[in-house]
């Protein structure tokens, strides 16, 4: 939660394996990752 809580206040940069990390634990929670050409950047929950 402190790379998230720095990376939130412009603190610091997340390193490479801190972003796979954060990403790896949303998807396992749920949330789609929207690619620019899948309509346009974003997230949603999965169905």
């Amino acid at each position: 939660m402190t790379s998230v809580r720095n990376f939130e206040r412009g603190a610091s940069q997340p390193i490479r394996a801190n972003l796979a990390a954060l990403k790896a634990a949303l998807e396992s929670g749920g949330i789609v990752f929207i690619e620019a050409n899948g309509g346009g950047i974003g997230v949603r929950l999965k169905d």
